[in-house]
């Protein structure tokens, strides 16, 4: 039997076999640049230096696969605003950096092992028979293009099969969690910055070029107004995720003790709040308004239910039966979603009666990618895709029908209810307590503006929330090992 010197020895041999490597590859391509430069071949010089780069990365993504994590969260929030300037399908790289995390986690084993036992859990299960689910539809008999359901079925099951096992694995330490809140508090900044950028200076000429689409700029221009997208794939992502984390920042402030901290969350949530009005989205205001509700019921303190219930009274009483601010363009739209007479809602009750009708003798769809963008993109003479889902439940329950429809209710209301019942009976850690509040109450409000936009189904908000329901799962068991520690 090897001793543990003789390890640790083949462990050594094995690193410094790595960093040679390394150092030869670089080497070769630094030599090969400055061969090609010699011959006055300017592109192929760069394009080995450049390739440097991506060698380099991928070194420390195997060595490390949660950096690979990292990498999808960054990507996720960033990668649609970028499509609009680089000629490329920017959204695809959330969809190659997952596989390149699942492929340097199982390589990784080879060095450490992986113990897989950890993503055996309830949340992993339910993601895995939606995923199968979502896979079968490939074969609908219903459904008119294929290649559309490679497109449509990332949003609505790879990414959620994908990010819950790995959140298990490689990114379930409490150090994640604060590593998750804060770069999302910096994304959501930069966010508000470009939809601020947009809405007093005006678009660039990219976005100019993305607003010329005919179907973008009816829909993002309105009475001669912009409805704000900031980097985001159109103003209505772009609202519901301000209201979002509008909810979880002003959560995270009122509780935080450090006067610093307290100060910065209340500054990116009270920005999120404002970006959210001049997205424009009227379905975006139920985020804030449930997020809070819930949040005077989760708190379980009386004063913080009477404090935050009446501010949210007082708004609602301000938008619903007084005119105060209509002289403001982004109030008296915001304020229109209280309205009786509301002519989109009916347009809404109307499509939603045609697809009652498509759906009785379907009730496994007309296929994934049959309806909305990707409908109107690869089908477009179609019924489904000719009539307007507004909402991401009525996209699945066209889609896959209501059988489709019934199993992702019953997997968020699982979900959602699973992190209520932890913050109630379970959690004694007041940190985590806040936290795990912050996301639910905000998860909440997405599923309820989810019925009419797409709120769910949409980078930045699919990763995060799911990822961020996984993590607060794991708080009991990172607080029976707190417990242990203590009473050592």
């Amino acid at each position: 039997m090897p001793n543990s010197n003789q390890n640790n020895s083949n462990i050594n041999d094995s690193h410094i076999l790595k960093v040679i490597s390394i150092i030869v590859g670089l080497g070769l391509l630094l030599i090969g640049a400055i061969y090609f430069f010699s011959k006055d071949n300017l592109m192929m010089g760069l394009s080995l230096l450049l390739f440097i780069f991506p060698v380099i990365y991928l070194y420390f993504v195997f060595k490390s696969p949660r950096i690979g994590f990292i990498s999808v969260l960054y990507a996720n929030y960033f990668a649609i605003g970028l499509s609009r300037y680089l000629p490329a399908p920017m959204g695809l790289t959330v969809d190659a950096l997952l596989v390149l995390t699942w492929v340097s986690l199982i390589f990784s084993q080879f060095n450490k092992e992986i113990n897989w036992k950890l993503a055996a859990k309830d949340y992993t299960l339910l993601a895995i028979i939606w995923f199968v689910m979502t896979f079968l539809q490939l074969f609908n008999p219903e459904a008119v293009s294929r290649e559309a359901w490679f497109y449509a079925m990332r949003g609505q099951g790879l990414y959620i099969f994908l990010t819950i096992p790995l959140v298990y694995l490689i990114f379930n330490k409490p150090k994640d969690f604060e590593t998750l809140i804060t770069l999302c508090a910096w994304f959501t900044l930069f966010a508000i910055a470009k939809g601020l950028m947009q809405k007093y200076m005006g678009v660039d000429r990219w976005e100019q070029q993305w607003l010329n689409v005919p179907g973008n700029r009816t829909t993002h221009i309105l009475n001669g107004q912009l409805r704000v997208f900031s980097i985001f794939s159109d103003a209505g992502t772009y609202g519901s995720s301000m209201g979002y984390f509008g909810v979880l920042f002003s959560v995270l402030g009122i509780h935080e003790s450090k006067k610093s901290k307290k100060f910065f969350y209340f500054f990116v949530g009270f920005a999120s709040l404002y970006a959210m009005l001049i997205s424009g989205t009227r379905s975006s205001i139920a985020v804030p308004l449930v997020g809070f509700v819930m949040y005077t019921i989760l708190t379980k303190k009386f004063k913080i239910m009477i404090t935050v219930g009446s501010i949210i009274f007082i708004l609602f009483f301000i938008l619903k039966y007084t005119t105060i601010g209509q002289g403001n363009y982004d109030v008296r739209r915001m304020r229109s979603a209280f309205s009786e007479n509301n002519e989109s809602l009916n347009v809404r009750m109307e499509n939603r009666e045609i697809f009652a009708q498509y759906l009785k003798t379907r009730p496994f769809g007309g296929g994934i990618g049959s309806a909305g963008n990707w409908g109107m993109r690869f089908s477009p003479n179609t019924l489904l895709a000719q009539t307007a889902t507004d909402g991401f439940y009525i996209q699945i329950w066209a889609e896959q029908g209501i059988v489709g429809l019934s199993f992702y209710l019953f997997m968020i209301f699982y979900i959602v209810l699973k992190a209520t019942f932890l913050i109630f009976f379970k959690l004694k850690n007041p940190k985590n307590i806040t936290i795990a509040i912050g996301f639910t109450c905000g998860m909440y409000g997405l599923m309820v503006t989810s019925y009419s936009a797409s709120s769910l189904g949409q980078m930045p908000n699919i990763i995060i929330v799911f990822a961020s329901m996984a993590l607060i799962s794991l708080m009991p068991d990172w607080e029976k090992k707190e417990s242990k520690h203590a009473d050592v």
